[in-house]
């Protein structure tokens, strides 16, 4: 899919690698969530003073200033789609919020997995995040040396992006994450043969906001449509990400993005 998005730019936050940039991760945030949130996920539960995921991943993550992304990470957001909201945040009216302006990838009829996407929205995410996509390409970044995924509607933003119009990339990750019933994405899988990208999935079994058996179902679903899937059920965690969690999608990280070995004149 070309990039299409106008004059529509997403801001970054960088995390620094301590190596050469060889891969990128984009890591999408739950509906109204910030970017200051997803750079604290990217520390995968160590300390300040330990890399994020590895030296040579860098972490991108939006709402902030524009920036190249590298290793370990992109985390776009969305663009502001309110003429009223002139700030550094990503806004759009958000229909569970009754109209409210929220800070979104897209908009939902309701937060259900039995009702129509919005596809209109998604739709021009996509789009957006393409050019975010076609950035990385551009600085020198590989198509299969790069992840995308997220927390809650980030993860759902992902499986979009990835299964219908990037299948190229390196993964797929989803956190507490769900397709609809009717997704586009199965659609899309169901028209189409070619070898797709690996899909790492985490879920609360307490979660009351995105069932667990929500995203049990869109795996099993993925699975189907011939979707390398991993699924991580942890008891007890709510709708909110869990160390553990973050040490097990470390981990995964490393396996599909692993350190390049250095060329003989490096």
């Amino acid at each position: 899919m070309a990039g299409a998005s106008g004059s529509v730019h997403l801001q970054r936050c960088l995390v620094s690698p301590a190596g050469r940039h060889s891969a990128s991760l984009i890591f999408l945030h739950g509906s109204g969530g910030l970017q200051f949130f997803c750079s604290g996920y990217l520390q995968f539960g160590t300390g300040p003073a330990e890399p994020a995921v590895a030296d040579h991943c860098r972490p991108l993550i939006p709402p902030t200033k524009p920036s190249i992304l590298n290793p370990l990470g992109v985390h776009p957001s969305q663009p502001l789609l309110s003429p009223k909201f002139k700030q550094s945040k990503l806004v759009r009216p958000y229909t569970p919020m009754k109209g409210g302006l929220s800070n979104v990838w897209f908009d939902r009829f309701k937060i259900s997995n039995d009702v129509p996407e919005h596809l209109e929205s998604i739709d021009l995410m996509c789009r957006i995040l393409t050019d975010l996509i076609d950035d990385e390409v551009k600085n020198g970044i590989e198509k299969n040396r790069i992840l995308v995924g997220g927390f809650s509607m980030g993860g759902c933003m992902a499986m979009h992006l990835a299964y219908r119009t990037h299948r190229d990339v390196a993964g797929v990750f989803a956190l507490s994450s769900f397709l609809n019933k009717a997704s586009a994405v199965y659609q899309e899988l169901q028209k189409r043969d070619s070898v797709l990208p690996e899909l790492f999935q985490c879920h609360g079994t307490a979660d009351e906001l995105v069932l667990h058996e929500w995203g049990q179902e869109t795996n099993s679903m993925l699975k189907s449509l011939g979707v390398n899937t991993k699924f991580h059920s942890f008891p007890g965690v709510y709708h909110e990400l869990s160390k553990t969690e973050l040490e097990k999608l470390k981990s995964w990280i490393l396996t599909k993005l692993p350190a390049e070995l250095k060329s003989q004149d490096e």
